[in-house]
């Protein structure tokens, strides 16, 4: 069997099972402490795990972490300090064997790839947070890796880094006909990089689809958010309903709307041509305690007085709303 089939465990961190073919990148989503880092930790062989993680109908898991076909990418690139960028391509190579002249025209074909040719000389301390990761992305590709695990990738590079290296990310991994695990805490990656969305929470699978999929029925409030939508939970159901169908009172509001609730404005952000409030449910209902987003105009926002600390009602018209059974775990 060609791709990824895992079903493993790493007791008390994770359990996740999914397949993944050839060219899929998967992004891996879901709060702090859902297992996403545990899970390629596993993959990578840098915690033991029980299962199995066949690739391309080979379990990882009784390899030797050197004898994988793996290629890892930290969020903090960990370059060896004390080599050039060039050397720290070639290390992988070099490591199976290859000769240290070829070894480092691989590496030197990589670092054009990814625009940083001319950067080949220089050690890490000499480089910026993006041209450091374009150099450990490349150091992970230049093996030809089966399996490409990236752990936040983009995290800590300011927006405009960010933007530009999630470009250059998404028309390699076009052409890389290995499989991807991408583990992001940024809805961008995954609904744009990434055609397969694996949403972690509390340590197991709660949902494994398409990003328009996870977009349209996201299985947490925490993924909804991600994505950009409310999500309450009524029932065996979820409720869903975008942030912009919602009205912003301040007092309890006396129209036709079915769903109404007090709370507290949490926040104010200017977000595209409107301002984004993160509002904290309040009263006696199921929903107490959960946040709603909010957008108004920033007239409205500036009329309201809608800064953090202000009570308001908010109120959804049933129309507005769609609803669909809460997903079981995967």
């Amino acid at each position: 069997m060609s791709g990824l089939d895992v079903d493993l465990a790493v007791p008390d961190r994770v359990t996740a099972a999914f397949t993944a073919d050839p060219g899929d990148v998967v992004a891996v989503i879901g709060p702090n402490g859902a297992g996403k880092s545990s899970l390629l930790s596993a993959l990578s062989g840098l915690v033991p795990a029980q299962g199995t993680a066949l690739l391309d109908g080979t379990d990882l898991l009784t390899q030797r972490v050197r004898d994988r076909r793996v290629g890892l990418v930290f969020q903090d690139q960990m370059l060896f300090p004390h080599l050039s960028a060039l050397d720290n391509v070639a290390f992988g190579p070099r490591a199976r064997g290859t000769g240290r002249g070829t070894a480092r025209e691989t590496a030197r074909g990589w670092l054009d790839r990814l625009g940083i040719a001319d950067l080949a000389a220089r050690r890490p301390r000499q480089l910026s947070g993006g041209q450091a990761q374009r150099v450990a992305i490349a150091r992970a590709l230049v093996t030809d890796p089966a399996l490409l695990l990236l752990d936040e990738p983009m995290s800590g590079l300011d927006v405009r880094v960010a933007t530009a290296l999630r470009l250059e990310l998404a028309g390699h991994l076009a052409a890389y006909d290995g499989v991807t695990v991408l583990v992001t805490h940024d809805p961008i990656d995954a609904l744009t990089v990434a055609n397969r969305v694996l949403v972690l929470d509390g340590g197991r699978v709660l949902q494994y689809g398409s990003p328009a999929e996870v977009a349209h029925t996201p299985a947490t409030g925490h993924v909804a958010r991600l994505v950009g939508l409310n999500v309450l939970r009524a029932g065996d159901h979820w409720r869903a309903f975008d942030p912009h169908a919602v009205t912003v009172d301040l007092a309890a509001p006396s129209g036709s709307a079915r769903n109404r609730w007090p709370g507290q404005v949490m926040s104010a952000t200017p977000y595209g041509g409107v301002v984004r409030l993160v509002v904290r449910l309040a009263g006696d209902g199921p929903e107490t305690g959960e946040d709603v987003l909010a957008d108004v105009t920033p007239a409205a926002a500036a009329e309201l007085g809608l800064t953090p600390g202000r009570p308001v009602w908010l109120s959804v018209k049933e129309t507005s709303v769609r609803s669909y059974p809460a997903p079981a775990p995967a």
